[in-house]
């Protein structure tokens, strides 16, 4: 499992694992305009998917992350399948390298859907997840039609672990289409896998 954070986070992850998990992302909440740079210099605007009534499957990766490279082959099938009924996917690398290291990943996967790339602290602080705790790798938002954040996971979340994560992207995919994905207000507590299932 792949992990962002600087040498003082990394070096207090035994710590965090024994530490209960802090969950403090509100859900569903409003997503902020949000701006990912594109290889080619653009920029890609979260808001210009809701003007198009798209709901968004929005994945923060590491390029070189295995767990991130699975997800990706997930994500594109997902893409192709249900794209034509409104989903638009977006992946955006948060390492130090990002800006090189895109194309590379882009070849390498082929996704039929926009990469780009963020600093890191910028997908941090969009998932309201707290800058002195490991974020584990990947991170899937899903945003409806009208720009609220119904749910989003975390690679040490159950929702994302091997053998059912396919399934489980899927159904929430379903959900957030055919339903437009509200849900009451909350605060997010996906139940988190043991911390010895991937490193």
């Amino acid at each position: 499992m792949k992990r962002t954070g600087s040498a003082a986070i990394l070096a207090s992850v035994v710590l965090s694992f024994a530490a209960p998990p802090l969950e403090s992302a509100t859900l569903p909440r409003k997503v902020p305009e949000f701006a990912i740079q594109m290889p080619d210099g653009t920029e890609l605007l979260l808001s210009s998917f809701r003007e198009k009534q798209k709901s968004v499957v929005l994945v923060f990766i590491l390029t070189t992350c295995p767990h991130c490279q699975a997800f990706t082959r997930l994500l594109n099938r997902a893409q192709t399948d249900f794209g034509p009924r409104g989903l638009q996917v977006i992946e955006s690398a948060i390492e130090q390298n990002a800006k090189a290291a895109v194309p590379d990943f882009i070849r390498a996967f082929q996704p039929p859907f926009p990469v780009g790339y963020n600093p890191e602290m910028a997908a941090v602080d969009l998932l309201q997840h707290p800058r002195t705790q490991i974020m584990h790798m990947p991170v899937v938002a899903f945003i409806n039609r009208a720009g609220d954040m119904i749910a989003q996971y975390e690679a040490n979340d159950a929702f994302m672990q091997d053998d059912v994560a396919e399934k489980n992207l899927r159904a929430k995919i379903e959900e957030l289409l055919s339903s437009g994905g509200a849900v009451p207000a909350r605060k997010t507590a996906t139940k988190k896998a043991p911390a010895t299932k991937k490193k």
